[in-house]
């Protein structure tokens, strides 16, 4: 009950005031059982006009989590490209939960060609393709030749491609 309290005042405050966000959606790891969710309502509850300036920063300067919760918001949010480069950042990452938030919905702003490469990097890192949005709609043949071109590496080094990406090797029309 706390927490609903809590959230409701912050949500109210950001709308109000948008510079409050910061502190809020820090806090929100403390106050909220479900930090993800606090902190997209919190997104939500800012003026489209800023909302591009606030995601960049809280991103950029957040922690993991906080990273988390914008990659997980952004496609509930009204905003068109402007986030991109956030999904860009994501991937370049080690992180597994940032690079699988960055191939949700939203990642179907990414060219082709940056979204090759991030599915062959949740292939390299094992994160679960049934993670990656669109990925049936979206794959092509050149996806297909450089997961069989890091089929050939893995055999080679007597490793194997997960389940998950051995079916993408599967002829595509």
């Amino acid at each position: 009950m706390e927490q609903n309290v809590w959230l409701t005042d912050a949500v109210g405050r950001v709308s109000t005031d948008p510079s409050t966000i910061v502190r809020a959606f820090a806090s929100a790891g403390r106050h909220c059982d479900d930090p993800v969710a606090a902190r997209t309502r919190l997104l939500l509850a800012l003026p489209a006009e800023v909302l591009p300036h606030w995601l960049d920063d809280l991103y950029r300067h957040g922690d993991a989590g906080e990273k988390l919760a914008v990659l997980t918001a952004l496609p509930e949010l009204p905003i068109g490209d402007e986030a991109v480069p956030l999904l860009h950042d994501a991937i370049r990452t080690n992180d597994t939960r940032l690079l699988a938030a960055a191939l949700g919905p939203y990642a179907r702003r990414l060219d082709q060609h940056a979204w090759r490469h991030a599915v062959l990097k949740c292939v390299f890192l094992a994160v679960p393709l049934n993670e990656v949005a669109d990925l049936d709609d979206r794959a092509d043949r050149e996806l297909t030749a450089m997961l069989a071109a890091l089929r050939a590496e893995r055999e080679a080094a007597g490793r194997r491609l997960p389940p998950d990406a051995l079916r993408l090797l599967d002829p595509i029309p």
